[in-house]
């Protein structure tokens, strides 16, 4: 079973809940979150402005297409990415945000650091995705000393690495299931999160899937203002295996499904390895060869 934290008890740090984040750090890989700053009216209404953005023709997307940039910034139609080179690219339109550094930063010529890509429509919807990016950014930061804690750790353990992070904002479309899809065709095919944490608010639509530790693929299905967490790779490598990256999917159904994730990413330059060993995994490789190995526009012959 998936735990259910809720966020106030979590500052509060109740007994309870720090041991239920610590079950599903270690055991489960995914926790649903409630009772955060971000309400639930807000991400209804970031939900609508997604849907109109993504329910325009193509033709009115493409100035912000990503498939002409070097980077994951702004649009990406259906099947330009592919999670599981086993499965086919994936079936879904995407949109992603990401968090700039200053012109004369130093890493400022890093993808993973480009300026953002804004459609022309719909009205408000720079702001409007900017607000919730600030405030997920919030949650997930306080979540993850919480996370640190539940483990054994110093609640500042992970965060002095956060200054510059490496925070993505997406919004998945997930259309209706078609009738051609086979066995290989998935909205999004199996596979684990890259980065550290994953902060997920959905349309209240089912659809997202995880795998169990018996091998069981369990459904997850949370209402608006309720989050989804779930942990990446970076996160795993990083807490020496005190907490667990997850295999999950979108199979698709008979309606459309919009999800909103934050991946919430350190520093570039940050140092991912265990403390506990003398090797240096820069943060920012790890995630640049991984979104080389997914994006079909990234992606080398």
């Amino acid at each position: 079973m998936i735990p259910q934290i809720d966020f106030q008890k979590m500052v509060d740090g109740a007994p309870a809940t720090r041991d239920a984040i610590a079950r599903g750090a270690r055991e489960v890989g995914f926790l649903t979150l409630a009772n955060t700053p971000i309400r639930a009216a807000e991400v209804t209404d970031l939900v609508r402005l997604y849907r109109a953005f993504f329910h325009q023709a193509d033709a009115a997307k493409a100035p912000v297409d990503m498939a002409r940039t070097g980077a994951n910034r702004g649009w990406g139609a259906s099947k330009s990415e592919q999670v599981d080179p086993n499965a086919n690219p994936d079936y879904k339109q995407v949109f992603d945000c990401g968090l700039p550094v200053s012109a004369d930063h130093p890493m400022a010529a890093l993808p993973v650091y480009a300026p953002n890509l804004w459609p022309a429509a719909p009205e408000g919807f720079q702001a409007a995705v900017e607000g919730y990016f600030t405030k997920a950014r919030a949650v997930a930061l306080a979540l993850l000393g919480a996370i640190a804690d539940a483990i054994g750790h110093d609640k500042g353990y992970f965060a002095d690495k956060f200054d510059h992070p490496m925070a993505l904002l997406r919004a998945n479309f997930y259309p209706p299931r078609p009738d051609w899809a086979g066995e290989k065709d998935f909205g999004i095919a199996a596979h684990t999160d890259y980065g550290c944490l994953t902060l997920l608010a959905t349309d209240g639509q089912a659809g997202l899937e995880v795998e169990m530790r018996d091998g069981t693929w369990a459904p997850v299905a949370v209402e608006p203002g309720v989050f989804v967490i779930n942990f990446g790779e970076m996160l795993e490598m990083w807490s020496a295996g005190g907490v667990k990256a997850t295999l999950h999917r979108v199979t698709g159904g008979p309606q459309e499904r919009i999800s909103i994730p934050m991946f919430f990413n350190p520093n570039f330059d940050a140092n991912v390895a265990p403390a506990c060993t003398d090797q240096v995994i820069r943060a920012g490789d790890h995630l640049s060869r991984r979104y080389a190995e997914t994006y079909v526009h990234m992606k080398t012959a």
